[in-house]
This record gives C-alpha cells, structure tokens and sequence, in this order.
C-alpha cells in the first residue's frame, strides 16, 4: 500500500508540475506577444503621429499641370520670364503677361519689381522706370495697351553687374517678384540666374508694350533654276 500511494503521489506532482509549465510558458508566449504590439512601434501607419504621412488616393500624387499657363490665376493673367541674356556685364530679362483670362485686360505702365536674397529678405535698390541710368534703347515712354483673351504683353528687366566702389558689398538677389502694376498681386518668376547687381543698387525695367502676334516660320522658298545649267553647253549658234 505504501509503494501504491507513494507512485500515485509521484504521478500528480509530476503532473501539476506540468500543468504549471504549460501556464508559465502560456503567460510569457501571451506576454511576448502583447509586448510586441507596442504604439511606439506602429510607425508609418495611418493615426500614428510620429510616423510618416503615407501616400494614398490621386491627392498624394504630383500636380499634373506642366505648362506654366495651364492654370490662370484669379487676376486672369500670368507673368513669367522668357529667359536671360548677359554681356559684358548687362544683364537683360525678358518678361511675358499673357492674358489667360475671357475678358480683355488694359495695361498702363511699368511692372513692378521687387527682389529678394536667398533667405527671401528684400533687397534694398532703386527701380528705375525706362532703364535710362543703366542702357539706351527701353525709354520708350508707356502706352494703353489692351489685351483680348490670349493675347501677350512684353517688358524687359536690365541691370548691371558693376563694381564701383570695393568698400560697398555686392548685392545678389535670388528671387524675382513681379506685377503687373502697382497695387495689383506680383507674381514670382524665374530670374534665370542670380540677379548680380554689383554695388549698382539699382535695376530697371521698361513699360509693357503688346506682342506681335506669333506666327509659324515658312519653310525657306527653294532656289530659282538658272538659265542655262551649268552641266549643260549652249547650244552652237551657227547650227
């Protein structure tokens, strides 16, 4: 009887300590488990504010919008710059408005200029009307100009890259604003470049005057035959 009994102690103590076990391990697998869905560690997903936004739906793609007059701003023009020129030292900025809107748009004047440093502070200079100070031949005085839909105006902006004075600073803009007159929204355009003033403090633009209208180039005509070709003898008059 006592070895029966001793077995059978045996036995259940061998067995509660394995139920035991297979709690314990139970409790640890559902605590690793538990553990491992910290929030800290949900980064990327969406409500999580440290993560990353993620891309999704049309609105997280590029605007499709290319050409620079395909949208038309609320004042229905666009003011954009058609590219630079420098020599010896003159620096020359073609500007472009072109009336995007469905009603006609009158113009009367300069544009008005403002530039900026790379950090987008304002550069201190004088704008000059006409450009007199800086070159000759953009004094032609303003004129009513009136756009239809469609149509173009031109202006040009000048200035110098000149040193005068070697205890002045060189001022250099980044940054180009313009409007179409003043008191009406500027428009920021590319500069095509830095705008490299020198120690001029000065820059100046000439008057808005209306575009020719663009045509397509004709094909060159092509060269008229000559009389008597060149591979060819004149006939012999006593023939």
């Amino acid at each position: 009887m006592i070895s029966r009994e001793t077995s059978a102690g045996r036995w259940a103590s061998t067995a509660s300590t394995a139920v035991k076990g297979f709690t314990a391990v139970t409790v640890v697998t559902a605590a690793l488990a538990l553990g491992a869905c910290r929030p800290g560690d949900h980064r990327g997903q969406s409500g999580d504010p440290a993560g990353p936004p993620t891309a999704s739906g049309p609105e997280a793609g590029p605007s499709a919008s290319p050409d620079p007059l395909a949208e038309c701003p609320a004042t229905g023009v666009r003011i954009r710059s058609t590219g630079g020129d420098a020599a010896m030292g003159l620096r020359a900025l073609g500007l472009e408005l072109v009336n995007c809107g469905d009603r006609p748009y009158q113009l009367n004047g300069y544009p008005v200029l403002h530039v900026f440093d790379e950090q987008r502070e304002p550069v201190m200079l004088r704008v000059v009307n006409g450009a007199k100070e800086i070159t000759s031949g953009f004094d032609q005085p303003p004129q009513q100009v009136t756009l239809a839909a469609g149509e173009r105006a031109t202006a040009v902006v000048l200035w110098r890259n000149l040193v005068t004075d070697s205890t002045v600073v060189a001022t250099n803009g980044e940054f180009l604003t313009v409007a179409p007159a003043a008191g009406q929204p500027a428009e920021e355009v590319d500069p095509d470049g830095p705008i490299d003033l020198g120690n001029t403090g000065r820059i100046g633009v000439s008057a808005w005057k209306k575009a020719e209208p663009s045509t397509p180039a004709q094909p060159a005509p092509p060269p008229a035959p000559s009389a008597v070709p060149s591979s060819v003898s004149p006939p012999d008059s006593r023939l």
